[in-house]
């Protein structure tokens, strides 16, 4: 079981978005399989809860709530049984953000491309550190979200990201209207258009996160069968 914490202290940056696209793309690659991945909303406006009861489509993996700083506690035995826990974080560095991160083997930060992004990376970044020096094989990153294309945009915040110590995804994902879209139905850009460019954005970010972690290389996300 790998658990994945999706993580940033200010509100807006799209963790619930990039959170559910990652959990619909680590299950596609386990071939619909929803044993595979377990979705935790740990933020307590419970977006991604929402975002299940408007689903009326099969589930691709069960969505649960637990906006509670027992997650590191609580974890390893709600994740019996799948092979990857993604947890969506709450904004801020409260204490159920300490405990995702304590429950996490990865974090992920989203950042938008901009400098106010990035200048509120900070908070999370320093408790990310501090939990650091109790688990020192926790492996962070940062994930560039809403990308505009043709635009300086994503030279800018790349720059401005090396000035961390945390390094940033090759991956990028950009910015898409299917997001939102997908949302109202309960679904993601990745199911209403398998082989499109969304589903195109996770796949190679699934793809870093395997090479990342040592895994082997499983089903793509637009793969048949």
């Amino acid at each position: 079981m790998t658990v994945i914490a999706v993580l940033n202290q200010k509100g807006g940056v799209g963790k619930t978005t990039v959170s559910l696209h990652l959990a619909t793309a680590l299950a596609a690659r386990a071939g619909g399989d929803r044993h595979k991945v377990l979705f935790i909303d740990a933020d307590k406006q419970g977006s991604a809860l929402d975002w299940s009861t408007e689903r009326t489509a099969q589930p691709n993996f069960p969505v649960i709530g637990l906006p509670k700083a027992t997650l590191h506690r609580e974890v390893p035995t709600l994740g019996k049984g799948y092979d990857w826990v993604i947890i969506d974080g709450p904004p801020g560095g409260n204490d159920v953000a300490r405990s995702a991160i304590g429950a996490a083997d990865v974090v992920l930060i989203p950042v938008q491309p901009s400098p106010f992004d990035v200048w509120a990376a900070r908070e999370i970044v320093d408790i990310v550190g501090e939990c650091q020096t109790l688990k020192p094989d926790l492996v962070t990153r940062f994930v560039i979200n809403r990308l505009f294309e043709n635009t300086t945009l994503g030279g800018e915040v790349k720059d401005a990201l090396a000035e961390f110590e945390i390094p940033r995804l090759d991956s990028v994902i950009k910015n898409r209207t299917e997001y939102a879209k997908a949302a109202r139905s309960g679904l993601t850009a990745i199911e209403t258009d398998r082989r499109g460019a969304a589903a195109q954005d996770f796949e190679a970010l699934v793809e870093e996160l395997y090479t990342l972690l040592g895994l082997n290389a499983a089903r793509k996300v637009g793969a048949r069968g």
